[in-house]
């Protein structure tokens, strides 16, 4: 079932009163280019990591900060938390994420609103799906009595730029929907997922150091 009460998690001016396609441009380093589909940009990610911190932050198109999202330091389950504008301030925290599991082998991540007052146990809203394959969905999550679709990714036209294919997806966002949390969502995914990758850059070179050591 798609959205239709509003969702205005970081802002009301960020939602439609339709449902439409952004396209999310990945092949950055660490920073996102969002559009629409005639190539129109909307937002974009800055990745500003620092020594002690995973750190992204969400910009309008004329570069004014919108969100902050910082990881947790130490979290046994990729803890990220979204501050408004450039703030790290926990009043002005909007939302946190966290892996319901430590070891995952499909994309799944929770998210919790700052101003909620249930159990931390129950999610205000969840992704699911395969980050690899482009097929990850964001749902409204167990607070909510029903699980609704809010935002669906798919993959772009294949290219015959390998590269480009890689990186570049679609999202749908559905009506009353905030674009905005859609796209922090997508930032801290994509920032995890190129963590966990360099990790096993990591570990595969110094495996393959250790091979040429003892061969």
């Amino acid at each position: 079932m798609a959205a239709s009460i509003p969702v205005p998690v970081i802002g009301s001016q960020f939602m439609a009163p339709y449902p439409f396609d952004i396209v999310v441009d990945a092949n950055l380093g660490g920073n996102l280019v969002i559009t629409d589909t005639n190539h129109k940009i909307m937002l974009k990610v800055k990745s500003c990591d620092t020594t002690f911190h995973h750190r992204r932050v969400l910009l309008d198109v004329n570069d004014t900060p919108i969100v902050t999202l910082r990881e947790k330091i130490l979290s046994k389950h990729n803890r990220w938390k979204v501050f408004r504008g450039k703030s790290t301030s926990n009043s002005d925290m909007i939302f946190s994420t966290k892996q319901p599991n430590m070891i995952q082998f499909k994309t799944k991540l929770h998210v919790f609103l700052a101003n909620k007052s249930t159990s931390k146990d129950v999610c205000d809203f969840k992704i699911k799906g395969s980050w690899s394959k482009k097929k990850c969905t964001i749902y409204t999550g167990d607070s909510y009595h029903s699980s609704t679709t809010i935002a669906q990714m798919h993959k772009t036209k294949t290219s015959k730029n390998k590269k480009f294919n890689k990186g570049k997806f679609m999202m749908t966002i559905y009506q009353n929907v905030d674009y905005a949390f859609v796209v922090a969502l997508i930032a801290i995914v994509d920032a995890m997922k190129r963590t966990d990758d360099e990790y096993a850059e990591q570990i595969t070179g110094s495996v393959n150091q250790v091979i040429v050591a003892t061969s």
